[in-house]
């Protein structure tokens, strides 16, 4: 059920008015969380794509709303079958397995330049404690029980499946084996005793929250996954085993993990523990009975794998509501990065390394390929070619127009010219039939169009669509000035000194938008614009043809303003993918 399918159009103004009303008028803080990854192999690309979506989303609200706190959360899942199993692969213990390898997601955020304001690791005695809170107040409301748990079990997916969610997929070496339909992970039927969540007890209340929020879960197919799979199991459909959560497992199958209080003989849930990570790293259970303003409870958005949806649209809130705990406002669950149209993974041998990645080419140009490029609704390939084009795409049409439009051998001519602000210039070349004035016209249509379509992209959770109205302004921009061909000698100066003071305008509106996408990039350019850093670089201040106040424009001396390289051209190494060994 948790298969994409073509997604149903809805009206992007609905979506934008509603996260305006979560995030604008509401004082409560943002609240953006990724899902923590699970450290039992190194991270590759499609780690980096969440945490880019996480982060995207965060550097935005910082520039839309500054006065507003901004939690983003990111961090590791260190407990599970799996990893006791990785672990002992490795010979290592559990707890200096996860050390090693949570460091190593760490790095590649701080490499890719993530601002996550925490990194939460399951293995931590504030979450243990957490978790146990959880525990002892479901049982306490009679939520929790142990009995006898039997069906289909995943130890790659680490959870049950009922029969209807399984099918027979027979091979040579196993004749009756078979696979989870969602995942085509492999299953082994397991009977054992567990204690479990009544998780059928919710089902109801929450088909009614998503009915009446229509825009809580985005791509659109994927809110109709959950509703439809909501209403069979509240008829039955879906077949035994959905009344109830298995929500611990025999300590003689899994050592690894948070002992079930006052039961040592059983482990709790790697999913029920990790899922709380997004309470305990807001301060849980501490913040009950403080300010509503203050806290940045519920989640804005929960930024996920289309893989995890389940988990997040249904067991999550399904304990949320059991803990008379508000829901999360929004679920983005997106597609993912492959590799020959595989999903990747360590096993396969078929792992993007982004640690590399980013070394070959730089962070920004892997930032802008994976904003570029990435999608919601269908995977997207992997490919060495693609991410040659896209960083040679931001090398030309925004590195290499830096320095035309800064060119000092075009600034001979302005000595004596008029000065004119951009809406002088738009009123004085409109009046004009040429198509030069045209062009100019054009390319000031497009800077003013240009913020609230990189806006409406963000706020409809459709990064690339926000991307593709930056790419639109820089080809103008480059057009523009092809056409002007302000070197010319026969160039009038009035002509030359518009084409730069609208060249200027273009990277002003192109490198605040840009911030959330090419952080460091950005601010090199807005660095050598003179923005000021404190007002200057909000998004009110791009929503402001030509920057109202003194601190939004330019430097007033523009003639000092000197084009910089803002990126360093590195020749990439040939692989990026690791092959099987």
């Amino acid at each position: 059920m948790w298969a994409a399918r073509r997604a149903s159009q809805r009206c992007g103004s609905v979506f934008v008015r509603r996260l305006n009303v979560l995030s604008a008028s509401n004082t409560k803080p943002f609240y953006v969380t990724t899902p923590i990854f699970y450290p039992n192999a190194e991270p590759h690309i499609g780690h980096l794509q969440t945490l880019l979506i996480g982060d995207i989303y965060a550097r935005y609200n910082r520039l839309a709303r500054p006065w507003n706190p901004v939690h983003f959360l990111a961090g590791t899942d260190e407990h599970g079958l799996k990893i006791q199993q990785a672990a002992a692969a490795a010979g290592k213990e559990p707890g200096a397995f996860c050390e090693e390898l949570s460091k190593r997601f760490q790095e590649l955020a701080e490499a890719a330049s993530i601002q996550s304001t925490s990194f939460v690791r399951t293995s931590s005695p504030k979450h243990r404690k957490v978790v146990e809170h959880v525990w002892n107040e479901l049982t306490a409301k009679g939520l929790i029980r142990k009995t006898t748990y039997s069906g289909w079990y995943s130890v790659t997916d680490e959870c049950f499946y009922t029969k209807k969610q399984v099918v027979h997929a027979p091979t040579p070496e196993n004749p009756e084996a078979r696979h989870a339909i969602a995942t085509n992970s492999a299953v082994e039927w397991h009977e054992e005793e567990n204690y479990v969540f009544r998780l059928r007890e919710f089902s109801e209340k929450l088909l009614e929250h998503y009915n009446e929020h229509p825009n809580s879960i985005y791509p659109a197919q994927y809110h109709l996954d959950v509703v439809q799979y909501l209403k069979a199991v509240i008829d039955g459909a879906q077949g035994e085993g959905l009344d109830e959560l298995s929500i611990s497992r025999s300590i003689d199958r899994l050592s690894w993990g948070i002992p079930v209080p006052g039961d040592p003989s059983q482990t709790i849930y790697v999913w029920f523990d990790a899922l709380l990570v997004y309470l305990s790293g807001v301060g849980y259970p501490d913040f009950e009975g403080a300010p509503k303003d203050l806290l940045p409870w519920p989640p804005n958005m929960q930024i996920i794998g289309k893989d995890i949806l389940r988990f997040h649209a249904i067991y999550l809130p399904s304990i949320l509501l059991a803990l008379d705990l508000p829901l999360p406002h929004h679920i983005l669950a997106h597609a993912h990065w492959t590799v020959d149209q595989k999903k990747m993974s360590k096993s396969v041998g078929n792992v993007a390394d982004p640690m590399k990645t980013i070394a070959d080419y730089g962070v920004d140009k892997v930032r802008w390929y994976l904003a570029r490029a990435g999608r919601s609704r269908t995977d997207v390939d992997w490919s060495q070619n693609e991410l040659e084009k896209y960083s040679n795409e931001i090398q030309s049409l925004l590195g290499n127009y830096v320095l035309r439009v800064t060119s000092k051998k075009l600034f001979k001519s302005l000595d004596g010219t008029q000065e004119m602000s951009i809406k002088q210039i738009y009123q004085h070349y409109k009046k004009q039939d040429d198509s030069k004035s045209k062009s100019l016209v054009d390319l000031i249509d497009t800077q003013r169009t240009t913020p609230a379509r990189v806006k409406h992209g963000i706020e409809n959770l459709e990064i690339a669509e926000a991307v593709r109205a930056l790419v639109l302004l820089l080809r103008e921009g480059n057009k523009t000035l092809t056409e002007l061909a302000p070197w010319k000698k026969n160039t009038p100066p009035e002509l030359l000194y518009a084409n730069y003071v609208t060249g200027l305008e273009t990277l002003r509106i192109a490198g605040i938008c840009l911030q959330p996408f090419i952080p460091s990039t950005a601010e090199k350019l807005l660095d050598m614009l003179g923005l000021e850093r404190e007002r200057g670089r909000t998004w009110r201040a791009v929503e402001r043809v030509g920057g109202t106040d003194a601190c939004e424009r330019v430097k007033k001396d523009i003639m000092d303003i000197h084009g910089v390289p803002l990126f360093q051209s590195k020749k990439p190494l040939p692989a990026t993918v690791a092959k099987p060994v």
